[in-house]
């Protein structure tokens, strides 16, 4: 089991982050894009390899955010359509989350078996999330998979501070 840190910078007008190991070491680094259609967040290895690429699809209805890892399209979350509370959907091939993701509390499995949990970190400047990767060859995908979820709650929180 590997076990990593997701902490946001508070004022970081671009998104630049990075996710750190127990050892406090950067692992990946997380840039996103500044007034730029698509709205994209850059996941980077250790040698600045781009990893995985998270896309807000543009003039759609309702929002809709792409996850490509190596390349190839992961997962995407999409908005449904709801009049009361905001609705959500994760839709990939043999991947699940339980819990309550809007509030990053969750597992994450794959064809049924648990590969993943995810916390968030209380009492800490911006938001922080403890990440536990159970089966190595899906680091990439649960790292991406927390952090889209992150810029899908950051675009809903912009959208209704928008409307008020």
């Amino acid at each position: 089991m590997k076990q990593f840190y997701i902490k946001q910078k508070v004022f970081s007008l671009s998104g630049k982050f990075t996710v750190k190991d127990q050892q406090e070491n950067d692992v990946y680094y997380v840039e996103g894009s500044f007034m730029q259609i698509p709205k994209t967040f850059s996941i980077m290895n250790r040698t600045r390899e781009e990893v995985a690429l998270i896309t807000k699809k543009v003039f759609s209805f309702l929002p809709k955010f792409f996850v490509e890892v190596n390349g190839r399209e992961v997962l995407t979350i999409k908005k449904e359509f709801s009049f009361f509370k905001a609705h959500y959907t994760i839709d990939t091939a043999g991947i699940e989350v339980h819990g309550n993701w809007w509030d990053m509390d969750f597992q994450v499995l794959q064809h049924g078996e648990v590969v993943g949990n995810v916390k968030k970190e209380w009492f800490t400047w911006g938001d922080s999330y403890k990440v536990e990767v159970l089966k190595e060859d899906m680091e990439i995908m649960i790292i991406s998979l927390v952090i889209a979820i992150d810029c899908v709650k950051a675009d809903q929180a912009a959208a209704s501070s928008a409307t008020t």
